[in-house]
């Protein structure tokens, strides 16, 4: 099986960040995975903030949507686990994303993320109504199973990000506008 897609996931972006093809090389060759990471999240994190809307996913292509949303679930399970993530609003990433991730080869952590829409699924009533701060603090002792979960999630973060960026730059027309030396 070729993780990397021999062509592109979907190539349809109507925002392509012009980064330039020095600034890529150099942050691919960094020993921090995250430079590059980094560089190909932050304009679309500027963007959607001016945007002020998820709407602009859709603008997205399938490898930009992916990088985006993983980074709020990286973002979010890095300051309160998944039960954080739910609470704050963002399971509806999960299934696009897990698709994504199947798409590149992801499966062990498209596994991780659908196992939280599982849980979740069954937990619904308790997870979806108001709580006060002691009430969703309790859920951490209410729902141990999420702490397997957000395990499995940290352990898959890196290999995971790895896998993503190399999709990008097997692909990076798909992810932004290169620009040349000079240009």
């Amino acid at each position: 099986m070729n993780i990397f897609c021999n062509k592109p996931v979907v190539m349809n972006s109507n925002f392509l960040p012009a980064i330039s093809m020095a600034a890529i090389n150099k942050a691919n060759e960094s020993a921090d995975i995250n430079d590059l990471y980094d560089l190909l999240t932050q304009p679309l994190h500027e963007e959607l903030y001016h945007r002020k809307t998820f709407d602009f996913l859709d603008d997205l292509s399938d490898g930009q949507q992916l990088l985006l949303t993983f980074d709020y679930v990286r973002i979010q399970v890095g300051q309160g686990g998944f039960i954080q993530f739910i609470e704050n609003g963002y399971i509806g990433l999960l299934p696009t994303m897990i698709e994504q991730l199947y798409k590149i080869g992801g499966n062990d952590m498209a596994q991780v993320l659908d196992d939280v829409l599982k849980v979740f699924v069954l937990n619904r009533e308790l997870l979806s109504k108001p709580k006060t701060v002691e009430e969703f603090a309790q859920l951490y002792d209410e729902l141990k199973e999420f702490e397997i979960i957000d395990e499995r999630f940290n352990k898959l973060n890196e290999p995971t990000v790895k896998l993503m960026l190399a999709y990008a730059m097997a692909h990076v027309n798909e992810f932004a506008q290169v620009k040349k030396e000079g240009e």
